[in-house]
């Protein structure tokens, strides 16, 4: 994706491309100073000096807005408003009303560059200071109406824009650290389930292994008793072992659901989600391949489609082949969903679907992708959701 979210810094050349463009879409309102500069009757002296100064406060407004949110001091982030404000000042005393508009961008610097407990006070400060000018450059007064109003909104906007973000960026740290502790917790409880699986096979095996040992070589058949007792807790041990790793790693299809509604929610994506797991009877092997589908899938719209909208389906239905559950994912985003998933993608999705006897489908759809996920469901009663 060419694009990067909100709140998250560009992290390449062409990412950095995106916000310079983004930024500079809104510089279209200097077309008041640039027309009066083109066809003001100005001597060419003044327009080289208007031309000028035009040329280094866009470089500064850009240079402040780029820069906001980087952790730069207060005291640094004020001086460049100060800076921008009196060479609008100079800029409107000398070339006139036209040039009043420069005010506008010096409030939405200081509401996107400055803390709220700040820019309450620069936002009204720059408004006032363009009212103040327009009331003294001749015919500005026509002009207080018509520039106040987006001077105060746009502030006060790019306020709540930088809250937004810093909203957003405090919610991604969150979200890595509950990830971070969940994942240490269920370490944890594997480490216990294991100790409480092997702690008592394994004494057992020592045990017999001691008690076979002092009874060779006088003893060999109650020996051999022994040997096969070792053996037999060793292969139980193992069983629980498998049993064990099994459960731990192999998801449950209710529980992938309730994920995907917590992370799409998280995203600001809406999401439409099946209310029922799947139906009883469905093979483990084939639950737990769709609910890895649903994990990885959604994943991957949060992270790289820039989606709005997700629908998740879950369907029953009756083929040639037999009965077959089918998981839909499809939003409406623009980037790649698939771009992440392990495994180079949609191969390491199917191979994991084919393995349960089940295949994928994927594409683009009309304003979106697509992706569809089939297993076999087993000799499981009709639900009515499918044809």
């Amino acid at each position: 994706m060419s694009g990067f979210g909100m709140g998250q810094r560009p992290e390449n050349r062409r990412q950095r491309a995106v916000k310079v463009m983004w930024t500079a879409i809104w510089l279209v309102f200097l077309g008041a100073p640039v027309g009066d500069l083109l066809n003001g009757g100005h001597g060419v002296g003044v327009q080289v000096l208007g031309w000028t100064g035009l040329g280094c406060f866009v470089v500064w407004y850009m240079l402040l807005i780029f820069r906001t949110g980087r952790g730069e001091r207060t005291g640094v982030v004020l001086g460049s408003l100060a800076v921008l404000a009196a060479e609008s000042t100079l800029l409107a005393l000398t070339l006139g009303r036209a040039w009043l508009v420069l005010f506008v961008y010096v409030s939405i610097a200081s509401g996107a560059a400055l803390p709220p407990r700040l820019s309450r006070w620069t936002v009204p400060g720059a408004c006032a200071l363009l009212t103040a000018l327009a009331l003294v450059v001749p015919g500005g007064s026509s002009f207080i109406a018509g520039l106040l109003v987006p001077a105060l909104l746009g502030g006060f906007a790019m306020t709540g824009v930088r809250e937004l973000i810093r909203t957003t960026i405090a919610l991604h740290e969150a979200r890595a650290t509950v990830a971070r502790l969940a994942a240490g917790e269920e370490r944890l409880r594997l480490a216990r389930d294991l100790h409480d699986l092997l702690g008592h096979s394994l004494s057992l095996i020592t045990l017999k292994s001691e008690l076979a040992g002092r009874m060779l070589p006088a003893r060999p058949e109650e020996a051999a008793r022994q040997v096969a007792d070792i053996e037999k807790v060793s292969r139980q041990a193992l069983v629980d072992v498998r049993e064990a790793v099994t459960g731990y790693r192999r998801p449950r299809l209710a529980e992938e659901i309730a994920g995907a509604r917590a992370a799409l929610t998280a995203a600001g994506v809406g999401a439409e989600l099946p209310a029922e797991p799947a139906p009883p009877g469905v093979p483990e092997e084939s639950e737990a391949a769709l609910a890895w589908a649903l994990r990885e899938a959604v994943t991957n719209v949060v992270r790289h489609s820039g989606a709005r909208r997700c629908v998740v389906g879950l369907l029953h239905r009756r083929t040639l082949e037999g009965p077959v559950l089918e998981l839909s994912v499809e939003d409406d985003g623009s980037g790649d969903p698939t771009a992440g998933i392990p495994g180079n993608g949609l191969d390491g999705l199917t191979e994991r679907l084919e393995n349960a006897g089940g295949a994928l489908e994927a594409g683009r759809v009309r304003g979106g992708f697509r992706l569809v996920a089939r297993v076999p469901a087993g000799p499981v009663a009709d639900i009515g959701s499918g044809a």
